[in-house]
Parts: C-alpha cells; sequence; structure tokens
C-alpha cells in the first residue's frame, strides 16, 4: 500500500537513528543526470539513484525508453544504495515524486516490505525548514534481498488484446493524448479504448491530492474498486506515480511499463486520435 511520510516525521526517524534508508532519485526528462543537483544538497544521508541506469536497463527502441530492470542489476544497485533487510526506505526527487514513484513501484513489486514517498518532496524538505548536506554519500553495503517483479506486469501483447473488462488509463497531458502534439515519442496519439487521466489532476504541484479527492477523480474514469485497471505513459515512469496515487485512493491499477514508447515504437500497432469516440489508424 503506497504510504507518505512527512518531512517531520522524516527528520525524527533520522534523529533517533533508526534502520532508515533515504534515497535521491532525482530525474527530469530535460536534466536525466540529477547526480549534480544531489552533490550540490540532498537531505541527510541520502544516496543518489539514477533512474536511467538503475530503475531501468538499456533496451531496443520497442522495448520503450524505460524498460524494467533486470533482477540482478536491480540486487546490485539496491546493495549499493545501502539497503539492509527491515529497513525504512524513503525515496524523495524534486520533480513532482515522478522519479521518486518508480523506484517506490520497483522497490515494493520486488519484495522490499517497506518503501515510503517523502511528502512534498525535496522542496517539502526544506519548506519545513530542515537542513541539506553536501558531497558524495556512499554507504556500506546492504545485504537486502529482492526477487523477480511479480504483481501483474502488462505487455503489449496484452495491451493490444484491450478492451478487457477493465480501464485503460493513459496519464499524460490532454494534448499528447489527443495526438495534438508528441515532442518525443515518433507516433502522436494513443491506445485504442484509453481514457485520460493527466497527472495534473492528481498531483498538487509536489504533492498528492487528499484520498477523498483522488478517490472521486479515479471513480470518474471507471477505476472502482472490483474492476481491473491499468495505467501507461511516455515511458513508464509518470504511470508508476499514477499506481501510487490510485493506492493513495484505495483503488489498484497495474502498470503497463512500455508505454507509449514501446508502443508507438512497435510496428502495425492501431493508434487513436482525438477525444473519445477516437479516430484509429495504424501505424505502419
Amino acid at each position: 500500500m503506497a504510504q507518505l511520510i512527512t518531512p517531520a516525521e522524516l527528520d525524527r526517524l533520522l534523529g533517533a537513528g533508526a534502520p532508515v534508508r533515504v534515497l535521491d532519485v532525482r530525474y527530469r526528462l530535460d536534466k536525466p543526470d540529477g547526480s549534480a543537483d544531489h552533490a550540490a544538497g540532498h537531505v541527510p544521508g541520502a544516496v543518489y539513484v539514477d533512474l536511467e541506469s538503475e530503475l531501468s536497463r538499456h533496451g531496443a527502441a520497442q522495448d520503450g525508453r524505460h524498460p524494467l530492470p533486470d533482477t540482478a542489476d536491480l540486487q546490485t544497485a539496491v546493495r549499493r544504495w545501502g539497503i539492509r533487510t527491515g529497513d525504512t526506505v524513503v525515496v524523495y526527487d524534486d520533480a513532482r515524486a515522478l522519479g521518486a514513484s518508480r523506484a517506490w513501484w520497483v522497490l515494493t513489486r520486488s519484495g522490499i516490505a517497506d518503501v515510503r514517498l517523502l511528502d512534498g518532496g525535496l522542496r517539502g524538505w526544506i519548506e519545513g525548514g530542515f537542513a541539506l548536506e553536501s558531497g558524495p554519500v556512499e554507504p556500506a553495503p546492504g545485504d537486502a534481498v529482492v526477487h523477480e517483479i511479480r504483481e501483474p506486469v502488462l505487455s503489449i501483447d496484452t495491451v493490444a488484446a484491450f478492451p478487457w473488462e477493465g480501464v485503460l488509463l493513459d496519464v499524460r497531458a490532454a494534448e499528447r493524448y489527443r495526438g495534438e502534439v508528441e515532442p518525443i515519442d515518433p507516433i502522436a496519439g494513443h491506445i485504442p479504448g484509453a481514457l485520460n487521466l493527466p497527472t495534473t489532476t492528481y498531483m498538487d504541484g509536489e504533492r498528492f491530492r487528499d484520498a477523498a479527492t483522488l478517490a472521486d477523480l479515479f471513480t470518474g474514469v471507471g477505476v472502482v474498486p472490483g474492476v481491473a485497471a491499468a495505467a501507461y505513459c511516455g515511458s513508464g515512469v509518470t504511470a508508476a506515480q499514477a499506481v501510487f496515487a490510485a493506492e493513495l485512493a484505495g483503488r489498484e491499477l497495474a502498470l503497463y511499463p512500455g508505454s507509449w514508447s514501446q508502443w508507438s515504437n512497435t510496428p502495425g500497432q492501431p493508434v487513436a486520435t482525438g477525444a473519445a469516440p477516437a479516430e484509429v489508424t495504424r501505424t505502419v
């Protein structure tokens, strides 16, 4: 279940010497390498996590931009970060919990039991008046064990069989969903049958909206208890944020990690444009 931790709560845990490992997962599309920003200032003791090389693996275009990491590589990364069995892991970033949500999803789905997002991210920590430290953080190697991700993870073949008896959400910006613009991937549009729930609807700046508001938003697109639902975005990062938001609302979303970057790079997949009912075309 998704959990938030406030800056004050994290500060108390750190001050008490509790078994806490803090991960700094700063990542933005325009600046994927956040290591320099981490070195300049971070939550005390936070280890920098590289989303592109440690929470993803390199693959072909038809794998999408951020394929899930291999289990062995993730195991190496988790131990490099210093995570020990039983630790509380706190993840944060400075860009609307995108990198942090990816870390939360990968870690919880691979067996790390207690992973929490810092409410408000780095900005929330600073606004709370808590100190930063600078320089690299290199903890002693951890001993935590991860396993292959076991949650139902949608493959492109499963998504291609949609509609199932459920809901498929596209959480990209509305103009990308409608196919009016596409700044990154080769084809504009969305997967036929998908509904649009942009990230801006369930985020308020750096924070998730309250549980009641989130529940109303997900109910509005048919994501209710007992109904199978899944989310995708551009490359599986923002969709992890949507999964976190859904869990805060007491709802469940499966993840399609390949997302639009995989779909639009796979010849022959259908593409819809506009708002529903959508015009469907075929890729070439």
